[in-house]
C-alpha cells in the first residue's frame, strides 16, 4: 500500500510546454543557452545522485559532514518542532539529518521533477511515520507560493547543495527576495553555499573521470530528443566544464566539435564548429560576499559552518 502524502501540483505548464518554449528561445540566443532546471527529468535526477557519489565531487559529502556536525546547533537556533521546507529536495538525503535533529511537525519538499519528488517524499513518509509529509511540484526559479497548511508559523527553509550558485548574483538576490516575501517574520533559511577555492579542485568536480557529469550534461539533449519534435543527436556534442575566474563560476557547456544544423519543431539552429550551448553556471562565493548578498535580500546572518578545508559553507539566515 502506498504511503499517503499531501501533494501540491504548482507547475503551471506541462514540462514539455515549458521545455519547448525555453528551448526555442535559448537556441535562438547569442550565445546559445538553456536553463539548468531542464537537467532534472527522472533520468537526470538519477544521474545527479550518481554525480554526488563521485570522488571528485566534494560538495555533497562536505555539506553532509557540516550538517551532521552542526545539526544540534541548527535545532537550537531554529527551535524544535518547526515546520521544515526543502527547496530542490531531490533524493531528500541531507534533510534526514535535520529531521532527526529538529523533529519538525511537518515537512514540505519542493522539486521540479514530479516523479522523483513523489518517490522521495513517499520514502520519507514511510521512514518517518510520525511526520506529516507534503510534496510540491514547482519551478522555484520562478515566483511561486507555498502551501499554507505546510508552512506553519515559523518554518525553516532548507536550500542545500549550493543550488543558489546556479543563479547569477542578480538572479540569486531576486530568488532570495522572493523567498523573503513567502516566509513569515523570524523564519529561518539554512542554505548551502560553495566557496572559492583552487581551480584544480573546482574543475575536477565537474569533470569526473567516470564521465557521470558528462552523461548528465548530455542527457539534456536526450530529453529534448525524447520530449520534443527535433532531430538533435547527442552523439554530435561533447561535455565541457571549466572555471571562469573573472565571473567566479564554473560553466558547463555542450560543445559542437563540427558545424551542424539542428531542428526543434519548425525552427532550425546553426552551430559553428566549436560553438556551445551554455547549460549551467555554478557561482562560488566568499563567506562575506554571500552574507552581503543575503543582506540585500532582507536576510540577517545568524551562524555559518564550514569544513576544515573551507571547501563549502552552510549559512543560517533569518528573515528580518
Amino acid at each position: 500500500m502506498a504511503t499517503a502524502i499531501h501533494f501540491h501540483d504548482q507547475h503551471p505548464q506541462t514540462h514539455s510546454d515549458s521545455l519547448r518554449e525555453e528551448s526555442l528561445l535559448g537556441f535562438a540566443r547569442t550565445p546559445k543557452a538553456i536553463s539548468p532546471k531542464f537537467f532534472y527529468d527522472h533520468r537526470g535526477s538519477e544521474l545527479f545522485e550518481q554525480i554526488c557519489r563521485q570522488p571528485e565531487y566534494y560538495p555533497t559529502r562536505t555539506e553532509e559532514l557540516i550538517l551532521r556536525r552542526a545539526a544540534g546547533e541548527i535545532a537550537e537556533i531554529a527551535g524544535h518542532n518547526a515546520n521544515l521546507v526543502e527547496l530542490g529536495s531531490g533524493a531528500s538525503r541531507k534533510v534526514r539529518l535535520l529531521l532527526e535533529a529538529l523533529h519538525p511537525s511537518s515537512y514540505l519538499g519542493i522539486d521540479i521533477s514530479r516523479d522523483f519528488l513523489l518517490s522521495s517524499a513517499r520514502r520519507l513518509a514511510a521512514d518517518y511515520p510520525w511526520l506529516e509529509v507534503h510534496a510540491a511540484c514547482a519551478d522555484f526559479s520562478q515566483p511561486m507560493s507555498l502551501p499554507e497548511d505546510a508552512l506553519g508559523e515559523q518554518p525553516l527553509a532548507f536550500f542545500p547543495g549550493s543550488s543558489i550558485g546556479n543563479f547569477d548574483p542578480q538572479e540569486a538576490q531576486a530568488f532570495l527576495r522572493n523567498l523573503y516575501r513567502l516566509l513569515p517574520d523570524g523564519a529561518g533559511l539554512l542554505i548551502g553555499v560553495d566557496l572559492i577555492k583552487d581551480i584544480e579542485i573546482l574543475e575536477a568536480a565537474y569533470n569526473d573521470q567516470a564521465g557521470v557529469t558528462a552523461a548528465f550534461n548530455l542527457n539534456l539533449l536526450e530529453r529534448l530528443r525524447g520530449e520534443l519534435d527535433c532531430d538533435i543527436d547527442p552523439g554530435r556534442f561533447e561535455h565541457q566544464a571549466f572555471f571562469n575566474e573573472a565571473e567566479s563560476r564554473i560553466e558547463m557547456h555542450l560543445r559542437s566539435p563540427e558545424a551542424q544544423l539542428v531542428r526543434i519543431e519548425d525552427a532550425h539552429f546553426a552551430f559553428a564548429a566549436g560553438e556551445t550551448l551554455h547549460t549551467e553556471n555554478s557561482y562560488k562565493y566568499s563567506l562575506d560576499g554571500f552574507v552581503a548578498l543575503a543582506a540585500r535580500a532582507g536576510f540577517e546572518a545568524q551562524a555559518v559552518w564550514t569544513d576544515r578545508q573551507r571547501l563549502f559553507s552552510v549559512h543560517y539566515l533569518q528573515r528580518r
